[in-house]
């Protein structure tokens, strides 16, 4: 991998991270079309992952300090109990990262065929859900934030959106528009992060081997140039969903699903 790979793949990143249409899938995408081929491509996924949860940071910076507050001076309080739900919405995730991460890791081939599969499934659920949803604007209970985070851990697969997968599970339950991206982007925080000192604290067997053959500058240039990429991002999403755009994104998904299965079928 060189240095350009990585400014494409921290792009490609960035942008997907926040908008609805699958960061890992489009990942698996550009690594197939750029020929990148790594031995183990989770230490750089996991990189540009921790590059957007700093976005995500920066971003919610205000918030996450008021979470902290509470939390630490004990008041069980609108932001304590938003804390809670935040860690409710994390166990499915963490569940399956920590017991299925090997078959998880599986996915992530550059099988395009897969991708699309489930960029058009990504593609459905957006669709359905800006059609048969009536928002009552309620706030996210903790039943609710249980909902979404199962629907965040069946989005480990590559092409099935993470943000669009959680905001449309969000808006189907009836929530706000602008409450239901926050908390998208607010549950990924702990998974990722922990995800990022787990490949620091105890590498896996070829990490060494790995982190050599990319090199240390393609993994800088990927990490910078998906957290600027990712805070605009992020700012433009939660614009978009207020403003009930997500249907934009559906024919987008639809369109590259299509395109990856189409590929993948004639280049067998």
């Amino acid at each position: 991998m060189n240095s350009l790979d990585a400014f494409i793949l921290g792009l490609i990143q960035g942008l997907t991270e926040f908008l609805p249409v699958s960061s890992s899938g489009h990942l698996e995408i550009g690594k197939a079309f750029l020929g990148v081929d790594i031995p183990e491509t989770l230490i750089f996924t996991v990189t540009l992952h921790a590059a957007t949860v700093l976005s995500t940071i920066v971003v919610f910076g205000k918030d996450i300090w008021q979470i902290i507050k509470s939390v630490c001076s004990l008041k069980w309080d609108e932001n304590s109990r938003y804390f809670a739900k935040l860690v409710i919405a994390m166990v499915p995730v963490v569940i399956v990262g920590l017991t299925l991460e090997s078959k998880i890791e599986a996915f992530f081939d550059g099988n395009l065929f897969f991708v699309g599969c489930m960029l058009v499934v990504t593609g459905a659920l957006l669709t359905f859900s800006n059609f048969a949803t009536t928002l009552d604007g309620s706030r996210i209970t903790f039943k609710d934030a249980f909902i979404i985070g199962i629907s965040q851990a069946v989005a480990v697969l590559p092409g099935l959106s993470r943000s669009g997968t959680t905001i449309a599970t969000s808006l189907l339950l009836g929530k706000d528009k602008s409450e239901s991206a926050k908390f998208s982007f607010m549950i990924v925080l702990m998974p990722i992060i922990g995800a990022a000192c787990k490949e620091i604290i105890l590498p896996g067997e070829n990490a060494q081997e790995v982190t050599e053959t990319i090199g240390f500058m393609p993994l800088l240039i990927g990490f910078i140039t998906a957290f600027v990429v990712g805070v605009l991002a992020c700012k433009a999403m939660i614009k978009i969903v207020r403003n009930s755009k997500l249907i934009y994104f559906a024919y987008y998904c639809f369109l590259a699903g299509f395109v990856c299965v189409f590929y993948s079928l004639t280049h067998a």
